[in-house]
């Protein structure tokens, strides 16, 4: 699927979240989005989650 699709899509989703349930459901799709986003990323190994959190190491 393309990037435009899915950020289409997506969008489309926020804002049914956000008239089903106001402010706060969408900000709960918003929050569960990024992490499925993240947990989906990391399963296919796509990105690297944990690097974000790792410190400078020389």
């Amino acid at each position: 699927m393309k990037a435009s699709i899915t950020g289409l899509v997506v969008g489309l989703l926020l804002a049914l979240a956000a008239i089903a349930g106001g402010f706060t459901g969408f900000l709960l799709a918003v929050v569960l989005g990024a992490a499925g986003f993240a947990l989906a990323g990391r399963l296919s190994g796509e990105i690297d989650v944990f690097e974000r959190f790792r410190g400078r190491r020389d």
